[in-house]
């Protein structure tokens, strides 16, 4: 065979691997085009706001609750010399400092984060109020309302850890948790006895309890719900509600006693 025949087989040859490769190419492009796009995970559910549900109750202790301690606080003059523990308020019974929240239930449904910043001071040497409730990345404002500095130092298991010193008189600091974590431990570096607790949710369905131990939930869509009220030594206590349309319902009480629930 002369070369000229064997160049040609030679070409013939080339011609029909760059055919079959244009062929799997588009066979392959036609096969991801047949694919269904991938869809973003859908919203929740809008809550109907002419249908929503309210549940109150009360928190109570069982038993003798035992006296607040009394705080030394001698060490810094502009703390005002004492004042009492806030681990367990007690008045006629009533629980005062529970976080009573959706436990479950709420899932499917869609809650926007508030705008609106929720406030926490820092007045006598004490945070104010002991137990604050605020939904995953709600602004908080701390306020020093104090003559002498603090440092402010949440210390979470599922957020992120951050200590700020904060002069007397000083702007607000501004800051927010971004996921759900209840009973949030906040200190101050500069003054040991300062605690109290922040309890990040998905949902605006929460209350914490007044010295009278009432609290009320609002702006819960109709449905079955876990109610969990929590309280930072003496536990949780869980309870299933179900709620229709606009109803109010009451009675939906808890009862803790010292050492446990």
């Amino acid at each position: 065979m002369n070369r000229k025949w064997i160049a040609l087989f030679t070409l013939l040859g080339l011609m029909l691997l760059l055919a079959a490769g244009c062929g799997k190419k588009e066979e392959t492009s036609s096969e991801e085009a047949a694919k269904p796009a991938e869809t973003a995970a859908p919203a929740g559910t809008p809550v109907d706001a002419a249908t929503v549900a309210t549940v109150s109750g009360t928190v109570s202790f069982a038993g003798t609750a035992p006296a607040p301690k009394k705080i030394d606080m001698s060490q810094d003059p502009m703390c005002k010399g004492t004042n009492e523990t806030q681990n367990l308020v007690v008045a006629n019974g009533k629980l005062a400092n529970v976080f009573v929240y959706v436990k479950t239930g709420a899932e499917k449904y869609s809650f926007p984060t508030p705008t609106e910043h929720a406030k926490l001071d820092q007045q006598g040497c004490k945070y104010t109020p002991h137990v604050l409730g605020v939904m995953a990345g709600q602004p908080i404002d701390i306020i020093n309302s104090d003559n002498t500095t603090h440092n402010i130092h949440p210390t979470p298991k599922d957020n992120r850890e951050w200590n700020k010193s904060q002069p007397p008189q000083s702007a607000p600091i501004s800051d927010s948790f971004a996921r759900e974590e209840i009973m949030l431990p906040v200190k101050c570096n500069q003054h040991p006895w300062m605690k109290m607790y922040v309890n990040v949710v998905k949902t605006p369905l929460y209350a914490v309890t007044g010295p009278d131990g009432k609290f009320e939930i609002k702006g819960l869509p109709p449905g079955t719900y876990t109610i969990a009220a929590v309280q930072e030594g003496l536990g949780e206590q869980t309870t299933q509600v179900t709620v229709g349309p606009k109803e109010a319902k009451t009675g939906v009480d808890f009862s803790f006693k010292a050492g446990g629930q």
